[in-house]
């Protein structure tokens, strides 16, 4: 009875291990994606005016990446896998399109060199969330609201314009998604372990919390960006 116990716990543990690693691969396969057509659009002229001199084009394409987010977030049970993944790595180019501007508006260098501290910080910070052995549950209300916060202060100062305002948000977004990083991994790490075995919704499952985990990232490097990034 023992060995069994334990072989159980074993082939558990190797389950989750296995599915964290499919929610860090398609998440740096989004990232990729994302970062390539970003890259690709910032060095073509007819692209970027007609995303950015075209009101139009430009907030559809806003309103398509929450859409898709949305869609991605509720129906996932619904869907089949592989349409979930489509949807996924459709909303990954069209924010690669939106984000191409920080090419425009930031110098290459320091675009890589605040990923890199990104990546290195998301890094330790998903570490911490996915070994940790604390109830990081009652932190998720908390950040909830600080985020709704966040959004708010955004845009107030999107007519304010008040510059110790602008840096109070950017610091605040920083702290926000470092925490966001680590409460989400732990989340999605419970999840998994909830999980009798592997099949096709536990890779769903998987799945958003590779989008989770994207936007994570996504939105602490444009908060390191505003802090590091060296302006053309």
């Amino acid at each position: 009875m023992e060995n069994n116990y334990f072989s159980i716990s074993s082939r558990s543990s190797a389950q989750v291990g296995s599915l964290m690693k499919s929610v860090y691969m398609w998440m740096t396969l989004a990232l990729g994606i994302t970062g390539i057509v970003a890259l690709y659009v910032s060095q073509n002229t007819m692209l970027m005016q007609s995303i950015f001199s075209n009101s139009i084009m430009f907030w559809g394409l806003m309103i398509a990446e929450f859409v898709l987010v949305m869609i991605i977030s509720a129906r996932i049970h619904r869907m089949a896998f592989s349409t979930a993944l489509i949807l996924f790595m459709v909303y990954s180019l069209i924010n690669g399109l939106t984000l191409s501007v920080i090419f425009v508006i930031y110098t290459k260098a320091s675009v890589a060199t605040t990923f890199f501290v990104t990546a290195g910080t998301f890094g330790v910070m998903s570490l911490i969330g996915f070994f940790t052995k604390k109830d990081l549950s009652k932190f998720g209300g908390i950040l909830f609201m600080l985020l709704i916060g966040l959004v708010i202060a955004t845009v107030v100062n999107i007519f304010w314009a008040n510059d110790n305002l602008y840096w109070i948000i950017t610091y605040a977004g920083v702290l926000i998604f470092v925490g966001l990083t680590v409460y989400d991994t732990n989340k999605i790490k419970r999840m998994l372990e909830m999980c009798p075995e592997e099949n096709e919704m536990t890779q769903k499952i998987a799945l958003l919390g590779a989008l989770t985990l994207y936007l994570d990232f996504i939105n602490l490097f444009l908060y390191l960006l505003r802090l590091l990034g060296d302006r053309k």
